[in-house]
């Protein structure tokens, strides 16, 4: 082998030996699982405004092998819940939104690196919209977190709440929702809201100072004339830790949740608090839930018992793996079986998992 061959083999050998190593687990495997409620949790710790998200499905996930741990890229999508983010109750007990009450839904891109069988958050980015899917005629409906009339309603029914109790004054934290909804007498409005206990040695009252200070969240139905207002206020004050840490956490502030009336969000007219849409953005080389990718799919029979190599290919048979485009994958569900099989062979895709909620 003349000297010019021997390069260009060794070049080629050099090129195979750089590719990084990927591999596909199942979208609903324990390890993707285990790595999606790490970036679920993660993402609750960075949302400081509106409500705690849960996890509905998995899109995607690819491995990584690197000398200096495995790299999991995500998309996951969450579904927005009923628990305000100061409120302490574990999310595991926290109601997802149906679609009647206008559903917030998040799509995130998320990498987690794992090492010493830590995994841990790197970068992500995420959007959040409203699910405009199913809704019905005379359900209630968004209105921008600025909405005059809306606020109006909302101070009319904290005076509410604030003559119901006794020896406490309660002011306004933060506007969590606010909707309309036309019913047989007319608009009426339906709010949520935090409040915190106040300070009212001087006029107007102003949030109390103090890490021990009362919160809770009200919900508000009617008009301003005559509603109804119910405010569940928080047992104990949710701490600020990290979501992937491991050791004990110290007491410390709560989360700061500024008083919102005009903050960012409403001088925008948004009406619910987005996601936190990046971290680490020169990280963000991520999945795109738009690709068109081709992923593997596997008999259902045989993909327990079945081992598969980095591209995704049977290591125990010498059939040719079957693909489809990501955006078909729900539609094939049956496809013809090889020659020796009598029937159609059902198909497990890769990706995407399940749907947990809707």
């Amino acid at each position: 082998m003349n000297l010019l061959s021997f390069t260009v083999v060794l070049g080629l050998l050099v090129g195979t030996w750089a590719q990084p190593i990927v591999r596909r687990p199942l979208c609903d495997s324990p390890e993707a699982e285990e790595a999606a409620l790490v970036a679920q949790d993660y993402l609750n710790a960075q949302h400081h405004h509106g409500y705690k998200y849960v996890l509905n499905q998995i899109d995607d996930i690819k491995v990584y092998a690197k000398p200096d741990g495995d790299e999991y890229d995500m998309e996951v999508d969450l579904l927005e819940t009923d628990c305000h983010v100061l409120d302490p109750l574990p999310l595991a007990n926290c109601t997802v939104r149906p679609k009647v009450q206008t559903a917030v839904e998040g799509d995130c891109d998320v990498v987690l690196k794992k090492v010493g069988g830590v995994l841990k958050v790197i970068a992500f980015k995420c959007k959040s919209e409203v699910s405009t899917e199913d809704l019905c005629l005379g359900c209630p409906s968004f209105l921008p977190l600025n909405n005059t009339d809306a606020l109006d309603f909302v101070h009319a029914s904290l005076t509410t709440f604030n003559n119901m109790t006794v020896n406490t004054t309660h002011v306004l934290l933060e506007v969590g929702r606010l909707s309309s909804q036309v019913v047989s007498g007319g608009p009426i409005f339906i709010t949520e809201y935090v409040v915190v206990e106040g300070n009212c040695t001087e006029d107007p009252c102003v949030p109390l100072n103090d890490a021990m200070a009362a919160r809770g969240i009200c919900t508000a139905k009617g008009t301003i004339a005559q509603h109804s207002v119910d405010c569940k206020m928080f047992s104990t004050l949710i701490p600020i830790v990290d979501a992937n840490s491991t050791a004990a956490a110290d007491p410390v502030l709560p989360p700061v949740v500024h008083v919102h009336t005009h903050g960012l969000s409403h001088k925008h007219g948004h009406s619910h608090h987005k996601l936190t849409a990046l971290h680490n953005p020169h990280q963000n080389v991520l999945l795109s839930a738009e690709s068109a990718e081709v992923v593997p799919v596997v008999p259902a029979a045989a993909a327990p018992a079945a081992d598969y190599d980095s591209a995704g290919e049977s290591l125990t048979s010498k059939e040719p793996p079957l693909f489809f485009r990501k955006r078909d994958v729900s539609a094939a569900i049956m496809v013809d079986a090889p020659a020796v099989q009598t029937g159609p062979v059902s198909l497990v895709p890769v990706c995407p998992g399940r749907v947990r909620f809707f």
